[in-house]
């Protein structure tokens, strides 16, 4: 059986190695000096040694004495280290944010939101995980993550759904197009045209194809890919044109090609976050929610085509 020591006696027998003797050491520790002595008495009936050498001039420790004040030590100071990790993680100055969202918007719309929240929270570890639209929605339902940024595609009942941005429905061109040096062009314009669609997984395919059968608009053949470098390259190869959320153009710049505004309709799709109301929210996690509406609010302008969403629909949802 292992020996039986508390804080208590650990605080005990450091303060009579720092002070030198018992009554000072009872002194900054605000005990009678009858009491600091049946503490460190305890100490040693307990760990069976003799820890301090008590002559009429001085108090030593022993050999014994030090590796136990040694070990005291170490275990006062973890732990002060903890308890003021603890109270960081409550302040919502320590601890730990995981957001789920789409790639395009953790490469887009994320990084200045991370950046502001990092510099008044620098010891909060931050975790981005970016995966399609449904994956990204039951990651929240099952508690996985924190919260999440994404486009939902429908209600999403049991959760709190509050709008943080909006971006509007462009065609991407390549170089040379007949259709390249349009100002803005109607969703009627793409009829016969061939199409690099994004998969059925992605949530911009959903939006696309309802735009598409409410304006009667027919697509000549329909190429399919999954990610937005794929659909980059697709277009600048000349194998057709796309349709894409305004805050996926960055991630597209590198296949220069050309962006115009659709029309007649103009459709948008709302970007959103979401959070389970029936999981109380760590302080950091609040903390990083009212960054997110403080950028709504009064962050700097989003890419052509996008825009954060008016001051009285706020983030949170409520």
């Amino acid at each position: 059986m292992g020996i039986d020591l508390g804080l208590n006696h650990f605080r005990a027998i450091v303060a009579v190695a720092d002070a030198g003797g018992f009554t000072a050491a009872a002194e900054r520790l605000g005990l009678a000096q009858s009491s600091l002595s049946r503490a460190v008495h305890e100490v040693e009936r307990r760990a069976g040694v003799r820890v301090f050498e008590r002559t009429t001039r001085q108090v030593l420790l022993t050999s014994e004495g030090r590796e136990l004040v040694a070990l005291a030590r170490h275990a006062l100071d973890g732990v002060a280290t903890s308890m003021n990790h603890f109270a960081g993680y409550l302040a919502g100055t320590r601890g730990s944010v995981t957001v789920a969202t789409l790639p395009s918007l953790a490469a887009t719309l994320l990084p200045g939101v991370v950046g502001a929240f990092h510099a008044h929270h620098p010891s909060v570890t931050l975790r981005i995980e970016d995966a399609l639209s449904e994956e990204v929605t039951e990651r929240v339902r099952c508690g996985a993550v924190d919260l999440a940024v994404t486009v939902p595609q429908g209600p999403v009942p049991g959760l709190r759904s509050g709008p943080l941005a909006t971006d509007r429905f462009l065609v991407v061109v390549p170089p040379g197009h007949d259709l390249a040096g349009a100002a803005s062009l109607r969703w009627a314009d793409l009829a016969g045209h061939d199409m690099i669609a994004f998969d059925p997984t992605s949530s911009i395919r959903d939006h696309v194809e309802r735009a598409m059968q409410a304006t009667g608009t027919v697509p000549g053949q329909v190429m399919e890919a999954r990610n937005v470098a794929a659909v980059a390259g697709l277009v600048a190869a000349g194998l057709g044109l796309s349709v894409v959320p305004a805050l996926v153009l960055p991630l597209m710049q590198f296949a220069g090609l050309h962006p115009v505004l659709l029309e007649d309709p103009l459709v948008e799709r709302s970007i959103r976050v979401l959070t389970d109301p029936r999981r109380p929210q760590a302080t950091a996690v609040q903390a990083f929610v009212r960054a997110l509406d403080e950028r709504a609010a009064g962050g700097p302008p989003l890419p052509f085509g996008a825009a954060w969403s008016a001051d009285d629909a706020r983030v949170s949802g409520r």
